[in-house]
């Protein structure tokens, strides 16, 4: 069987995806994911549920609708759950980040980002989850 310059590139193409669709599998997390129940509730940009600028969060981050951003409360800050925190939210497929933070009265909380859509974060509610958060491996002291 006779093979054209065609043929040895569609094969050397296909080596070079196979080579790098493998490597991409064989990278580490860098995280221990830790998991909590929390309270989980919806907010969006508007100066009646945040401040006078509703698209800049507490540690200085622009929002924008269709971020994956997460607010906390500060009790859960204490834990680990601080600026950049990547979150695993249970029923959602994206890994969201924690760019905010709720007042100091609420506990054991998450405010999910739903940008404008205000009605969006009503049908939200309110509901109890769990979530895993990312702890960096090099940040961890031993034995804990």
């Amino acid at each position: 069987m006779l093979f054209t310059k065609y043929h040895i590139r569609c094969y050397c193409f296909l080596v070079f995806i196979g080579v790098i669709s493998s490597c991409e599998r064989k990278v580490p997390d860098k995280y221990v994911w830790k998991e909590i129940n929390v309270k989980a509730t919806a907010y969006n940009s508007v100066v009646r549920q945040t401040s006078a600028n509703p698209f800049i969060a507490a540690w200085g981050d622009s929002l924008k609708p269709g971020m994956k951003s997460i607010a906390v409360s500060r009790d859960l800050i204490k834990l680990g759950l601080k600026h950049n925190t990547p979150i695993k939210i249970e029923g959602f497929d994206s890994i969201y980040l924690v760019n905010d933070k709720m007042h100091r009265r609420k506990r054991n909380q998450i405010d999910i980002y739903m940008g404008t859509d205000v009605r969006k974060a009503k049908e939200w509610g309110v509901k109890h989850l769990k979530i895993k958060y990312g702890v960096l491996k090099d940040s961890l002291v031993e034995g804990k």
